[in-house]
């Protein structure tokens, strides 16, 4: 995270991988032989840009990322050239190429659900308007069809599909509502991107259960309208994570009833709240608050100077309240139950980073009221750390409603103390250049879990202050993984499991650097390459200028 210093559900690996090889015996029946594919532009139609979809690029490009190419038994016709996998971003993981013309959209057409799918029919509406096509309900299959389909049982996460396209039809079927929704988005973008959706099966699902955006509301405020963009556009990249930092030094920027005092003059009101949750919740998308504390936490502190944290010299500290007054706990406990309801989802984040008490060479001597109180509490060798990790666990407690997951900067961590932090709370790993910061070996040896949210390749910040840069899609999308999550050095490969994923974020440390619209330009390609990343970290079997020209085709 940046800062004025410098700056639902799991899915494993292992379980996408297992359903990617087994598929969905409902889907799968009288289909070409199991293979996977190559994540290639054609459709088995034809498209533009033939050499970056060509069957040969894509046998020889899976050649390259160890992607295995198995040849099926060619149905139903010699008329049609084999199949290439849909072009799509993310690229999906597994395709099963066959002979076939595939489906366009057309008269006729529809959408329907599939009997006992009956809560699958936003996402078959949904689809019915993007393509254009009618919605029929819950009814059998016709020809030239999309049916969506709800498979209980199968191997696989929420977020895995099969699609399967044949006879002029397409079903997507998954055990969940999640992923069925991921197959449709497949299949919009197969369609813009070249047509139609090729003949033969996909079997797709992300590697990584958490894949995300965060947007610092805070220090820039953005209108509902924008937000609402981003959510859309997340949901056709298969993200499902939208992090909103709405508090910090320079505003808090979400509507309040218990302290409607601290509350910045532009802010989102409750109901465009509302608004925004409900549309991501639509699109399997969580919104995941931050209220962070005890640092940042000036905009609530312009208005309550009692409770700002002062030095020996009686200097106040910027951003800081005082942990060791009862009375700093009350009201932020008071903020975190109010919009416990506004905010329903499986993750709350509580910052902890950056508390500037402990950022000063000797924090005993340069706070000794706490310092007294540390050893009160935690005996002669109590210092204010020990505070502070005891503060981050307690607003985390506040939160502790059923499968509510709460989340910490892994600069609120600390080594050795008196105290450590919660062993279910998530760590938020974005840098190692802060002050005392530990390399991410220590938490995952811990046995923590850990998101990566690395501010080398995935932070853009207005105005690149501190020598930040503009992130590039580019760079991401060749050299960037999850396990990747200080600096440029992955993590080892046996703690790939404790990953559960990552966030690109955006900072606004300079408000006014950039537009809102500016910087929706600004991210589009850097979004989209972290998606491709999450979804599948292997080496994407297109280069980087065919995912442009991709990422082109797909916003036209």
């Amino acid at each position: 995270m940046i800062r004025h210093t410098g700056r639902a559900r799991s899915l494993t690996a292992a379980a996408v991988l297992a359903v990617l090889a087994a598929g969905c015996a409902d889907d799968t029946a009288g289909g070409p032989a199991a293979g996977t594919g190559t994540g290639s532009a054609a459709t088995g139609t034809g498209t533009a840009d033939r050499p970056e979809g060509s069957g040969t690029e894509s046998r020889a490009a899976a050649a390259r990322t160890g992607r295995a190419s198995v040849t099926p038994s060619p149905s139903p016709t010699r008329a049609h050239p084999l199949s290439a996998a849909p072009a799509t971003i993310p690229a999906v993981r597994s395709h099963v190429p066959a002979r076939g013309p595939g489906w366009r959209p057309g008269p006729g057409t529809g959408v329907v659900v599939a009997a006992g799918a009956a809560g699958l029919a936003d996402e078959a509406r949904l689809l019915a308007r993007e393509l254009r096509i009618a919605y029929r309900g819950e009814a059998p299959a016709r020809a030239g069809d999309v049916e969506l389909a709800l498979a209980r049982g199968v191997p696989g996460g929420p977020e895995s599909y099969t699609l399967t396209t044949r006879d002029g039809r397409v079903r997507i079927s998954g055990p969940a509502e999640a992923g069925v929704f991921y197959g449709t988005r497949t299949l919009k973008q197969a369609v813009r991107s070249g047509g139609a959706m090729p003949e033969g099966v996909v079997r797709d699902g992300p590697a990584r259960p958490q894949r995300g955006l965060m947007v610092d509301t805070a220090r820039k405020h953005f209108t509902a309208a924008w937000l609402e963009a981003r959510v859309r556009e997340m949901a056709d990249l298969k993200l499902n994570q939208l992090g909103l930092h709405f508090s910090d030094d320079q505003g808090f920027r979400i509507e309040s009833r218990t302290h409607p005092e601290i509350v910045s003059r532009d802010h989102l009101t409750k109901a465009e709240v509302r608004r925004i949750v409900g549309l991501a919740a639509s699109l399997h998308i969580t919104v995941i608050p931050e209220i962070d504390s005890p640092g940042h936490l000036g905009a609530l502190l312009a208005r309550h100077p009692g409770l700002q944290l002062r030095d020996a010299a009686g200097r106040a500290v910027r951003g800081a309240i005082d942990i060791g007054q009862p009375a700093s706990a009350r009201i932020v406990d008071e903020l975190l139950g109010e919009y416990g309801e506004l905010f329903p989802g499986a993750y709350w984040h509580v910052g902890g980073d950056e508390y500037q008490a402990l950022t000063r060479r000797d924090p005993e001597a340069s706070f000794p009221r706490l310092a007294a109180l540390a050893r009160r509490e935690y005996g002669p060798g109590g210092r204010v750390q020990d505070l502070a990790t005891r503060w981050v666990n307690d607003r985390a407690a506040a939160l502790s409603l059923p499968g509510r997951t709460a989340k910490v900067w892994n600069d609120g961590l600390f080594r050795g103390g008196r105290v450590s932090v919660d062993k279910d709370i998530e760590v938020e790993y974005w840098t190692g250049k802060e002050i005392g910061a530990r390399p991410p070996e220590e938490y995952l040896a811990e046995g923590r879990r850990v998101v990566n949210v690395n501010d080398e390749y995935l932070y853009y910040v207005l105005g690149e202050p501190n020598d930040f840069a503009y992130p590039t899609g580019r760079r991401i999308y060749e050299q960037w993984t999850p396990l990747v999550l200080r600096g440029t050095r992955p993590v080892p490969e046996k703690y790939a499991g404790q990953i559960l994923g990552g966030r690109f974020a955006i900072w606004c440390d300079l408000a006014d650097a950039r537009t809102p619209e500016q910087i929706a330009r600004g991210i589009a390609m850097p979004l989209r390459a972290t998606s491709q990343k999450l979804w599948d970290a292997r080496t994407p079997a297109r280069d980087w200028a065919g995912f442009q020209r991709l990422a082109a085709r797909l916003a036209g």
